[in-house]
């Protein structure tokens, strides 16, 4: 048994004075933001000096006792406001000297932001759940109705509600639990990452990729069409502006369902997984496979291979990026330059003779290497 952290998200029913107390609840963490933000702006312009998490804590008392209606939300929510602003600015330092210079300073919030959400802390069973009547109780709002799919034991640690573009109110649970790991084994597999199909597997298998972007173009440049149409600003606009949220939302939503069970079924089956270490940002400046890349989510599903993998005892590793996967040959190593024209499916290797598929190829080598950096011999 391991000890966890897993996230629970549920989906909110809330009255409409709930709705008002958690969008005024947004709003005050917006202004908690940008406050503090302008304040730590002007004295380091002034006198070059910076504000601690402690010192904006204890300006935040002395703001609630001027304005009011600061007292009406959550408390704990004002305080992550406030953490929120100082991980973001410690972040922004530690990648300066780092010598990274796309990390970008940390920006005021915008009201028309249409991802909106708070963090809670759980203190003195302000947080609970109660499954068999679909409740969840949140601090300030109450018992507030929610879809409950899924029962869990463990302790809660946080909850964050929020809204998202199509107007839908979530809760996410972070909760302390205990996980069994999957039994070990001694089986292992190279991944390569596709385009036209998702995965290409050492064992020959080719993992479909579902191309939703494409499948549901025609649908999407039809809604965002009647959007452009509309009055900026009207209601018939947000009703539109919702409508095309909502198909975003839905491709979104089949695209990581898919991608879970995927990695769920490789890291359930494979005590060793590899695969390339991509460089996606590059990748994407091509514009005539941008698209597609986006598309296809390279990023999502290598995430969820390694946390899946801590939880499970299993080992993800991710060859260098610069290993040439495709030129190699996985039977004798001879090196095939020619392979570097995407055009070229399969070859015949002219040192040994072998008659090589691209993808399952590389997928070989990936695992090759990735056996032999972890010095692991099956």
């Amino acid at each position: 048994m391991k000890t966890i952290i897993k996230g629970y998200k549920y989906r909110l029913y809330p009255t409409d004075e709930q709705k008002e107390q958690i969008n005024k609840t947004f709003g005050c963490c917006r202004f908690i933001y940008n406050h503090f933000l302008a304040m730590r702006i002007e004295l380091y312009k002034a006198e070059q000096k910076s504000l601690s998490y402690s010192k904006c804590s204890s300006l935040l008392t002395q703001l609630k006792k001027e304005k009011e209606w600061l007292k009406e939300p959550d408390k704990c929510s004002l305080q992550n406001s406030l953490k929120d602003l100082d991980t973001a600015y410690q972040n922004f330092f530690r990648e300066i000297k780092k010598g990274n210079n796309n990390q970008g300073f940390p920006k005021f919030k915008s009201k028309r932001n249409n991802n909106k959400s708070y963090k809670t802390n759980f203190t003195n069973n302000n947080i609970e759940l109660y499954f068999t009547n679909n409740q969840v109780k949140l601090p300030k709002l109450g018992w507030v109705h929610c879809k409950l799919h899924r029962e869990f034991t463990g302790k809660i640690l946080s909850a964050t509600i929020s809204q998202v573009p199509s107007g839908k109110y979530f809760v996410s649970l972070n909760v302390e639990c205990k996980h069994t790991q999957l039994p070990k084994n001694n089986n292992a597999v190279g991944l390569d990452l596709g385009i036209s199909d998702l995965l290409i597997t050492s064992d020959d298998e080719f993992i479909e990729n579902d191309k939703l972007t494409y499948k549901y173009e025609k649908q999407l440049s039809k809604l965002q069409r009647q959007l452009a149409k509309k009055e900026k600003g009207s209601k018939n606009f947000h009703k539109q502006k919702a409508r095309v949220a909502r198909l975003h939302e839905k491709i979104a939503n089949i695209r990581k369902y898919n991608l879970h069970r995927i990695s769920s079924r490789i890291v359930k089956e494979n005590q060793f997984i590899f695969s390339e270490d991509l460089n996606v940002k590059g990748m994407v400046k091509n514009r005539n496979l941008a698209k597609s890349i986006h598309d296809v989510s390279w990023y999502e599903l290598t995430r969820q291979l390694q946390y899946k993998s801590d939880w499970n005892g299993r080992v993800y590793h991710k060859v260098d990026r610069y290993f040439a996967s495709s030129q190699l040959c996985s039977s004798c190593g001879y090196k095939n330059t020619e392979t570097k024209n995407l055009n070229v499916r399969t070859w015949i290797c002219s040192e040994c003779g072998s008659n090589h598929n691209r993808d399952i190829n590389a997928a070989i080598n990936i695992l090759n290497q990735g056996l032999k950096d972890l010095e692991v011999i099956l």
